[in-house]
């Protein structure tokens, strides 16, 4: 077997989970030029903003408005973020493709996320699941802290798996598995996956790192050669939960790509055109985000 997947799919999230951090608010405007220029970079699916309330992620408020302006890419799939029914309600009104419901591997991080227990979490979610799915919508399972939790330390792979059973049967099509703190090292993919893909196929498996330690590029190459092919990563390195202190962003899409293109794996996607929205979004935001290729890009322009 080839020891790296021919294609890897990449999903941008960086207009929610890399913004709903962010002090410096970006107006509706201008997120919705970022997100058009991202939908021509050759992505397939932008997850371009989270229907929670306002209070929590006031930088997102305006999901609805900018839903409904963005330009759509038929070779692109649009998801949101969505808490409840009365979230999913609102995307669906704005016009989504996708929706994401998410959850955590750990209690407490669970409770300081949304409030509630894992158990109490989980028929919350079934409803929404169900209506999404009734409604023609592809339904992602976010699952938070799946190698560390910043409350409880080391969460175990059954505990992943347990959640991981319980969203599946509910219905999503697929599960992106968080290192919401950005911890993990290689070895804990391995005993992370072993058991993950134990239970479920790769096709359904979804990696999410964050950058904090600086191992997300190392995990994404582990990953792959578990035959994982489908990566969350945010623009320019944006983002950090709100939740989980001491988080750093995600990783950069550009550093990504940059990886994937050097090891001759397709993605279909466009590395100019990616840099062109990552420096737009750098402009806005006043300060220098930590993608390495985007800052030798830049240095070379």
């Amino acid at each position: 077997m080839e020891r790296w997947p021919e294609f890897v799919q990449i999903k941008e999230v960086g207009p929610r989970d890399g913004l709903q951090n962010e002090k410096q608010r970006i107006s509706t405007a201008d997120k919705i030029h970022w997100i058009n220029t991202l939908s021509e970079s050759g992505v397939k699916e932008v997850e371009y903003s989270s229907f929670v309330h306002p209070k929590w992620v006031p930088a997102l408020s305006d999901a609805h408005e900018v839903g409904r302006r963005i330009k759509r890419n038929p070779d692109v799939r649009y998801s949101a973020l969505v808490p409840n029914m009365k979230g999913l309600d609102l995307a669906l009104e704005a016009g989504i493709d996708g929706a994401s419901v998410f959850m955590s591997a750990s209690e407490t991080h669970n409770r300081k996320n949304i409030n509630k227990s894992i158990d109490e979490t989980y028929p919350v979610l079934q409803e929404v699941i169900q209506e999404a799915k009734d409604a023609g919508k592809h339904v992602t399972g976010y699952v938070s802290t799946v190698f560390d939790c910043p409350y409880e330390g080391i969460i175990t792979p059954e505990q992943v798996v347990h959640v991981c059973e319980q969203l599946i049967e509910f219905g999503v099509d697929d599960i992106s598995l968080g290192d919401t703190i950005g911890t993990a090292v290689p070895a804990q993919v391995d005993q992370l996956l072993d058991e993950v893909l134990n239970r479920f196929p790769s096709e359904k498996v979804i990696m999410h790192f964050h950058d904090t330690r600086g191992m997300a590029i190392a995990n994404i190459m582990r990953s792959m050669e578990h035959g994982i092919t489908r990566f969350d990563s945010a623009i320019g390195g944006l983002g950090g939960c709100p939740y989980a202190p001491g988080a750093a962003g995600n990783v950069a899409t550009n550093d990504v790509l940059y990886l994937l293109n050097g090891l001759g794996v397709k993605t279909g996607m466009d590395e100019t055109k990616l840099q062109e929205a990552a420096l737009f979004i750098q402009n806005k935001l006043g300060k220098v985000l930590p993608s390495k290729s985007l800052a030798y890009a830049a240095s070379q322009s």
